[in-house]
Parts: structure tokens; C-alpha cells; sequence
């Protein structure tokens, strides 16, 4: 599947901060050392998400305008067709207390509120089993109406019969009809992903 164009467009770390709605948002959310940044990139095809070996780094909300086309010189201000929000993670043990105490003050307006909030993207670890963290998001999300899909990262690291292992436990954990598995160093899942984001957002395949 061809690649989307991201511009960095802000971050945000109050709800009045947020930029206008527009097009359809997807949101990444993960623990702090699943991936988060890595597959965003992966799927972007360039580095727009930031990542570090300090996990808990992202302290805002960062919003990326994606076009199906790169920007031409006469068409400066192409409107973007979807959005991609990256969300701060949780469970680093030094960050915890502070990134919970963000929730309230934007991270969950955002995502109980967001009109155009059209799928949120749940990454967790596929190596290693469910956390209570991940669980608590997921319930949140189903207690707000949220779209939402389960994605295990590190997918890579597993052997065939370790995914079909990873690929039940997830099912079994979230209760999730749609849980699939990926890997930002290979690449596998993706194309599964975008398809699932393309489908939420109600956008057809790239011209």
C-alpha cells in the first residue's frame, strides 16, 4: 500500500490547545516502552514521531496532518485527508504518577470528546503477557463508545507458534473482536493496520 505524507502540526498539552477538528484522528496509545514511536514511523515510511531510549518522553498529545500526495508548490496547503495523534504513554514506573495526573486535564477530554476521533490504536507488547494498564485503557475506551483496535508490537521476536500464542492472549485478555500483530523492524502487520485505519476513517486506498 502506498505511503501517506505527514507534516508535524502541534502539540498539545491542554484541551484548548487542540487544533480545530478536521479530518478523521486516529490515536496511538501504549505503554511507554511498547513501540509507540517505531510504528508510527513504520507506517508513515519517514521519522515523524520521536523516539528515545527514555521511555515516557512524550508529554503532550502531537498531531501529524497525513495527504495522499506530497505538497506541490502550487498547492502549499493541500488539506490533509487523516490525521495521526500520538498520545504520551503510561506505566513507565518513574513517570506513572505525573502521566496519570495528565489524564484528566486532556488526555481523556481528548479522547472522550474528540468528535473526529475516529479509531484509537491500543499498542501493546506481544512478548510479554497482558498488563492491568493496557486493560484499564481498553475499558475506558469501551466505557466512552471508542473504536478502538489491539495491536501486539515486537512481533519480530516471536516465533510462529509464539505469535499464535501472543495473537490468543490478547484475544483472551481485551476481548477484542479485531487484535492483530506487527512489527516496526519487519513490517509485518502493517499493511493490516493502515487497511483497519483506512476503514475507520472511511477513506479510500491512496491515489
Amino acid at each position: 500500500m502506498k505511503r501517506m505524507y505527514p507534516r508535524f502540526l502541534k502539540s498539545a498539552t491542554a484541551a484548548s490547545q487542540f487544533p480545530p477538528p478536521g479530518p478523521p484522528e486516529i490515536a496511538f496509545l501504549g505503554r511507554s516502552n511498547v513501540g509507540k514511536s517505531s510504528l508510527m514511523n513504520a507506517l508513515l515510511g519517514s521519522k515523524q514521531a520521536h523516539t528515545s531510549s527514555t521511555p515516557g518522553r512524550t508529554r503532550a498529545i502531537n498531531f501529524f496532518a497525513l495527504t495522499d500526495a506530497p505538497p506541490r508548490r502550487d498547492q502549499p496547503g493541500r488539506h490533509a485527508q487523516l490525521m495521526f495523534a500520538d498520545l504520551p504513554g503510561y506505566g513507565y514506573a518513574k513517570l506513572s504518577k505525573s502521566v496519570s495526573a495528565q489524564w484528566p486535564e486532556f488526555i481523556e477530554p481528548y479522547l472522550r470528546d474528540r468528535p473526529t476521533l475516529a479509531l484509537c490504536v491500543c499498542l501493546v507488547d506481544s512478548t510479554i503477557p497482558p498488563k492491568a494498564s493496557d486493560a484499564q485503557l481498553v475499558e475506558f475506551l469501551s466505557s466512552v463508545g471508542r473504536n478502538f483496535l489491539v495491536a501486539g508490537t515486537k512481533a519480530d521476536r516471536l516465533s510462529g507458534n509464539g505469535r499464535a500464542q501472543a495473537l490468543a492472549s490478547l484475544r483472551a485478555a481485551f476481548g477484542a473482536e479485531h487484535v492483530l500483530l506487527c512489527s516496526a523492524k519487519t513490517g509485518a502487520g502493517t499493511k493490516e493496520l493502515w487497511q483497519a485505519i483506512r476503514d475507520a476513517a472511511e477513506i479510500g486506498p491512496p491515489r
